[in-house]
This record gives C-alpha cells, structure tokens and sequence, in this order.
C-alpha cells in the first residue's frame, strides 16, 4: 500500500490531512509544534519526531509550509537537523504545495530528479475551509510516474485537480497569476471600501449593495466581510501578498512584462506591513488609507 505524510500542519495544511484521512488513508504527519502534530493523530495516523523519519516511511509526501526557503529546510535539512529528502526511498515523490518563484520549481524537480526522488509542482488555492472539506484547488505539473503514486492523495485533498504540464513550473505560473488576481481584487476591494466610508456611506449597506452588483468579486465579498466585522485575524496575512506579489513582479520583470495593477497592489500591502499591519488578516490593507473611521464590529 502506498503510504503518504504530510508536513505542516497550518490552516491549509491540517485541513489537507483531515481530507486525506477522511477518504480512509492512514495519513503521517510531521510539524515543527510537536503538540499539533500529536493532536492530529489522536483520531488516527502518525506523527514524526523528525523529518527524516518520515522520509523514510512515506512513498508520497505533501508539504504545506509557507516558502520556498522552509521547503528547502524540509527537504534538505536546516544545517543542524536533517531534512527528508536523504531518507525516501528512491522513486518517492514529493509534492511542493507552497507559492515560489517557477524558476525555483523547475530547479527543484532536477535537483530531486538526480537524487532519484520524483517531484509534482502543486501549487494550492481555496483557503482553509475548502483545504478542510476536500474542496481546493490544486495546479499541477509534473511526470506522468510522479502522478501515478500521488494522483490518489491529489485526488483526496482537492476537488480540482489541474494537470498543466509534464514538468515542473506550470504549477506555479498559473498560481502566481492567480495570486496576481488576489492581490489586485482584495488591494480594490479595500481602496472601494475606503472611499465609501471616507465619503459617509453606510459600510453595511455599501457591502450588500456591491455584494448583488456587478461590481463584486469574490474577494470583495470575502474579504470586506472580515472589515465590517473588525476581526483581521490572519487567515491569509498582508504579508504573504507582499511575498506572492512580489513573485508575481519578479517573473514579470525577467521577461520585461509591464504591470502596473500588480505594481500597485504591492505597494499597498508594502505599505501595510511597514506602518505595522504584516501580520494581520490581508483586508487589512484598508488600514492604509487616511481619513476614515473603520467599522468597530459588533459589540
């Protein structure tokens, strides 16, 4: 039988290994908070206390970590612990969820490739609530035997699973111009909501206006609910816009492709995180804007 782990437990990540579980895989996990790791195993699975160890006991394995530096450090060790990569078996597979540059991707597959490990570039998208109930999406690329062992567990995780090339990188492509789109939607969602309270519109009355207009977009429905709320828990932080845009800003200028909305919207969430706001919820980008009373919430 075809064992998978998964590393990170986070909001996406847990969710991940709940939907594995769900559809009756014996599921093992590995993540730096030990306590978590235990937690998810108390209805069934395993967790590691290294990496190496489940390197070596998994065919597939899924990492949900934040960049591409910590998938570097789950791979190949952090200088004073071992990473998994030296410890599974030979035509493992490892699944590279996280948002990186393409370039990196494809570097990672080859560098993979020569250690005899196979690589599918698995970007995801959906939040934690569709992570949670098997509902994502997920954008993939990778060798038709690296699907082979891991299209079950994809198959598990997301209800869409997207096959966009043979090789690695066009995962990645399609997620960073997905997260072009994110980050522009929610950068416009906070400027339109800002202006409407900066010029004495009701905030509520503003949202489910716009929310049955043509003027709505899924993040402005999203995300706007979070402000009339006042709760900017991080359930995706400003500053992981100021990484993917940055991304996204990065591969554009390699090829010295103009974009000024994208351009734009960094620096709205630059400006966030600077002036204090990197780790709130990413609607709270209409933080930046002068002059405006935000809503308190209920009391």
């Amino acid at each position: 039988m075809t064992t998978v782990g998964l590393i990170g437990l986070g909001a996406m990540g847990s969710g991940m290994a709940a939907s594995l579980r769900r559809a009756g895989h014996s599921v093992q996990v590995f993540d730096v908070r030990r306590e978590v790791a235990e937690a998810f195993t108390h209805a069934g699975g395993t967790a590691h206390e290294t990496l190496a160890s489940l390197g070596s006991a998994c065919d597939v394995i899924v990492s949900v970590v934040v960049n591409a530096a910590q998938t570097e450090a789950v791979l190949f060790g952090d200088g004073a612990t071992p990473g998994c990569a030296a410890s599974m078996k030979p035509g493992s597979v490892f699944v590279m969820c996280s948002t990186v540059d393409p370039n990196w991707s494809v570097a990672l597959e080859a560098r993979l490739e020569a250690m005899g490990l196979r690589y599918v570039d698995a970007p995801i998208s959906g939040g934690a609530a569709k992570a949670a109930s098997g509902q994502m999406t997920m954008m993939t690329a990778g060798k038709p035997e690296a699907y082979a062992l891991a299209e079950p567990f994809l198959n598990a995780m997301a209800a869409k699973v997207y096959k966009l090339g043979d090789s690695a990188g066009a995962g990645s492509k399609v997620k960073i111009i997905n997260q072009l789109l994110a980050g522009v939607h929610i950068a416009a969602a906070a400027e339109a909501m800002a202006l409407g309270l900066r010029e004495g519109v009701d905030a509520a009355a503003l949202y489910e206006v716009i929310t049955n207009s043509a003027g709505n977009s899924w993040m402005f429905e999203n995300r706007m609910a979070h402000v009339l709320a006042a709760d900017y828990t991080p359930l995706s932080a400003v500053d992981i816009f100021v990484k993917d845009l940055g991304i996204v800003l990065d591969m554009a200028r390699a090829s010295k492709f103009p974009l000024p909305l994208s351009s734009t919207a960094h620096q709205m969430f630059m400006q966030a995180s600077t002036a204090g706001f990197a780790k709130e919820d990413d609607s709270a980008v209409i933080k930046i804007f002068p002059g405006i009373e935000l809503p308190k919430g209920k009391a």
